[in-house]
């Protein structure tokens, strides 16, 4: 449901127009060095403000309310918040009528019954990824010296980012993009098979996150036209290094100790300029809807920075299971 990882798991919580959005952490060991500011930079990257991200502005400042004492990871769990400040819920109150398509406003009313919190995509809404960014701070600690590289391979189409960018612009329309995440660093001998493959752990977080429609590792859809003579990776010395990587550093759903590659693809986002078509739930009849708010001409562009966050979650709990990560970073060697 709201919670994720086995050893190391997080909660999500919050809505979109709600009063703040956030995470909790369970299982972070004891003795990391975590405060705010430790979660500034990874929050920045993930701010609108470049051309074809959502005018709405948020200061986006954590606050830690518990799991750290004098600076320090106490081994409790770890609560983190974002307070919402720049909202406007009267652009959503017409569509509890009309359902925008692509959107989850309809499957959340018939899941929970009319209960749920519409503004802003409430619980679904793409905002809840501050909190996930911010948990991917701290994760990305306690994985380190592991790191995570994200590239916007595309967007709309076109390696051209920013002619894409202005074209969907100018036509008051949205735009996908495929994103490219390397994790550098990893051991061999990461992952469990089989249901909780590297694979599958990653992939099940990373859908996690608003808007990802598919994923492939390494050569991913590519290997369908390869030859096996083709697509298996020679290994070149003891370490296992290989000759090419198209199994995207992982066999048999356990980390091979090649970097791990996988890409994924954003589809376009749902709210556009233009007008489409939807039923109206109050008269029974199919009506035009124009979207009002404020949302991204191309998300794509933010999702680098939650990427490397889901994809850091998952690493370090599975890494936590294959001992790679202690419950204790550095034992005191006395009480004061």
């Amino acid at each position: 449901m709201n919670s994720f990882g086995r050893l190391f798991r997080v909660s999500i919580f919050g809505e979109s127009h709600g009063q703040l959005v956030g995470v909790i952490l369970d299982g972070v060991p004891a003795g990391i060095s975590i405060s705010e500011d430790d979660l500034m930079a990874d929050l920045a990257r993930r701010k609108s403000g470049a051309a074809g991200t959502t005018p709405r502005k948020e200061d986006d400042i954590p606050h830690i309310r518990s799991g750290v004492f004098n600076g320090f990871t106490t081994g409790a769990p770890l609560v983190i918040q974002v307070e919402n400040k720049n909202t406007r819920s009267r652009d959503y109150t017409e569509l509890r009528k009309t359902p925008r398509p692509g959107h989850a406003d309809f499957t959340a009313f018939k899941k929970f019954g009319g209960y749920e919190d519409y503004r802003g995509g409430g619980h679904f809404s793409g905002r809840l990824t501050t909190g996930l960014v911010a948990a991917g701070a701290i994760a990305k600690k306690l994985i380190s010296p592991v790191t995570m590289e994200t590239s916007i391979l595309e967007v709309g189409g076109s390696e051209d980012i920013q002619a894409a960018i202005d074209k969907a612009v100018e036509e008051k329309d949205s735009i996908g993009g495929i994103i490219e995440c390397r994790i550098n660093g990893l051991p061999s001998g990461v992952g469990e098979p089989f249901f909780d493959s590297f694979e599958a752990v990653i992939s099940h977080m990373v859908f996690s996150i608003p808007a990802i429609k598919g994923i492939e590792f390494g050569s991913g859809f590519a290997a369908a036209k390869m030859k096996g003579s083709e697509h298996n990776d020679s290994i070149i010395d003891t370490s296992g290094k290989t000759e090419t990587n198209h199994a995207g550093g992982i066999n048999g759903g356990i980390t091979n100790g090649n970097v791990v590659v996988f890409r994924i693809v954003v589809k376009p986002t749902s709210s556009t300029h233009k007008t489409q078509r939807t039923m109206n739930f109050e008269t029974r009849k199919i009506q035009d809807l124009q979207v009002e708010g404020r949302h991204d001409t191309c998300i794509a562009l933010r999702v680098p920075v939650v990427l490397e966050a889901a994809a850091a979650l998952a690493t370090a709990d599975l890494m936590m299971q294959s001992g790679e990560i202690k419950r204790i970073n550095q034992p005191k060697d006395n009480i004061v």
